[in-house]
């Protein structure tokens, strides 16, 4: 491979790096396509790695270069590739390096079973500047592939992290918590602490699992694969005095009610995703017609700049929601989100009782709640909280 450079020159003095001001946009996430070589029980998104339909509608090669050189322009500095699985995408060694050469960190989100030498030989030559997240499902070829679906996933996925592995090329593992596999959490941990990436932390875990951002038919057998809110607890405090006082901080920062507001995340606020069709919207998982922006009658800084601005100002007219959701302090430790009540129910302001079942089963446990309370009922709940970030573990 030719010795080229991958960094852009960015003129500082340009309006949008004014003095005082940030980037338009910091961070964009580009779905590549949602299509898969894996066919996976639990997975939000995935469509047939062979679907003509889907890969017929995906965003062209030169429409991708050019939302990525806009978005260089907004000031983007790191962009996330994810599917689907993007390395199933013909041009993907063409769109990684183009988004190099503008001088952005890719980071990349896969299932390693596609990684071969020619991959290692690029991203040795030409490093993404991102650590690349793998997903396991599981340490066993009876268990991951119970998950996946595809025979043979277990034996390719385990080539493709090895050789990432033995090349050096930094990547980070996380695990989906399912029956075929949670025998093997620790067998897994124990694993994933010689990875020298992980900085021995241990990985992360889906376990309450996304329904369908399209809202098809999937969703129906994804509910059935769920830990209830007790086992999911039983999994987060397996190390009962980390978890407490990892939630001490988390609590002491971020507990509070939040009205009627319904976007208190981040999403849409110098950050969005391109799906694979060409819409543009605050959060992967958030589809939402009326927080979507076609990027075929607009641009990327018009969405950031006025149209999302407008979407994070949308508020909660559902009754049970306000009753509920908007007088909750376990807001910041619930999952509710407009993302969430999309994909569960089609709307963005119809509180998930599964979400709900999960905050309160961890507020239980913390003592920030009775066992027959009712968070948004709690009037003294600074105090509870004060006196859990008060407690010595």
């Amino acid at each position: 491979m030719k010795n080229e450079s991958y960094v852009s020159i960015v003129n500082a003095s340009a309006p949008q790096f004014s003095k005082g001001s940030g980037p338009v946009l910091g961070w964009l996430d580009i779905e590549l396509t949602e299509r898969c070589n894996n066919n996976c029980v639990h997975c939000c998104i995935n469509l047939s790695k062979d679907d003509p339909a889907a890969k017929k509608r995906e965003l062209s090669t030169q429409r991708i270069e050019e939302i990525l050189k806009e978005a260089a322009d907004l000031g983007c500095m790191t962009v996330r590739f994810t599917g689907g699985e993007p390395f199933l995408r013909e041009d993907f060694k063409e769109l990684y390096i183009f988004a190099r050469r503008l001088g952005l960190k890719v980071m990349i989100f896969t299932n390693a079973t596609l990684i071969t030498p020619k991959w290692i030989e690029l991203f040795k030559h030409i490093p993404p500047m991102e650590k690349m997240e793998v997903t396991v499902y599981g340490m066993k070829e009876k268990s991951y592939e119970a998950v996946t679906q595809v025979k043979g996933s277990y034996a390719a996925a385990f080539r493709g992290i090895n050789l990432l592995w033995e090349n050096k090329v930094p990547f980070v593992v996380k695990g989906a918590l399912l029956n075929e596999n949670k025998n093997e959490i620790e067998e897994f941990e124990a694993w994933s602490k010689k990875i020298p990436w992980m900085d021995n932390r241990p990985p992360s875990y889906s376990m309450f699992f996304d329904l369908r951002c399209r809202r098809d038919a999937k969703s129906e057998q994804i509910k059935k694969l769920r830990l209830s809110a007790e086992e999911g607890l039983g999994v987060l405090t397996r190390k009962k005095d980390e978890y407490i006082k990892g939630m001490q901080e988390f609590c002491s920062k971020f507990m509070r009610a939040s009205a009627d507001n319904l976007f208190s995340c981040g999403s849409g606020n110098c950050s969005g995703c391109v799906d694979a069709y060409g819409f543009f919207q605050p959060c992967m998982m958030l589809r939402h017609p009326q927080t979507t922006y076609d990027l075929s009658k607009g641009t990327l800084e018009d969405a950031v700049t006025n149209f999302f601005p407008k979407v994070r100002q949308i508020r909660a007219k559902n009754k049970d929601y306000l009753d509920r959701c908007a007088r909750c302090f376990l807001k910041g430790l619930c999952e509710q989100c407009p993302a969430k009540s999309w994909s569960e129910y089609g709307t963005l302001d119809t509180p998930s009782d599964y979400l709900c079942q999960i905050a309160h089963a961890q507020a239980r446990f913390l003592g920030l709640v009775g066992e027959d309370e009712r968070a948004w009922e709690v009037e003294n709940w600074k105090e509870r909280i004060d006196n859990l970030c008060a407690r010595k573990i």
